[in-house]
């Protein structure tokens, strides 16, 4: 049984890092598409324990990047509910192993909190592999239309 379970968005470049960056340390993934998950309220709330709402989104989805959305006036449940809508707009990835729930790509907790068998490289940028590629010169499977992050 795998132990860390990647909701990711399918042809990500990004997310392709993050999972070869995982699996360096020995961990199994469970990859799941996050655009195609039945999602509720009570399976995604989790995933953002006590940030902010508006940290709750992928700031690279186009209704956010072209203004058409502002997740900084929204509610925890308006949030939710665009994001049940319209998985994009949710930050990517979602990361579940035992009882702990992360959005985002978060090197500093996951070391901390993953059951790794080994360590995770040193990374010169660590945020590369916290932000969608898409402008930053790897456009490999995803497109700015798709919503990036």
């Amino acid at each position: 049984m795998s132990c860390i379970v990647f909701y990711e968005k399918p042809g990500c470049a990004t997310n392709r890092l993050q999972k070869q960056l995982l699996r360096t340390t020995g961990l199994q993934l469970e990859v799941r598409d996050l655009l195609s998950e039945p999602w509720t309220s009570e399976r995604l709330r989790p995933f953002f324990g006590n940030k902010p709402v508006a940290e709750w989104f992928n700031t690279s989805a186009p209704a956010i990047k072209y203004g058409e959305l502002d997740p900084e006036t929204l509610t925890a449940n308006q949030a939710l509910e665009l994001m049940i809508k319209n998985p994009l707009l949710i930050r990517r990835p979602l990361i579940r192993y035992g009882m702990h729930f992360m959005a985002g790509f978060d090197l500093a907790t996951l070391s901390k909190q993953l059951p790794c068998k080994g360590k995770f490289p040193s990374l010169p940028e660590e945020n590369t592999l916290g932000s969608c590629s898409v402008g930053q010169g790897s456009h490999e499977g995803c497109s700015p239309a798709q919503g990036g992050q």
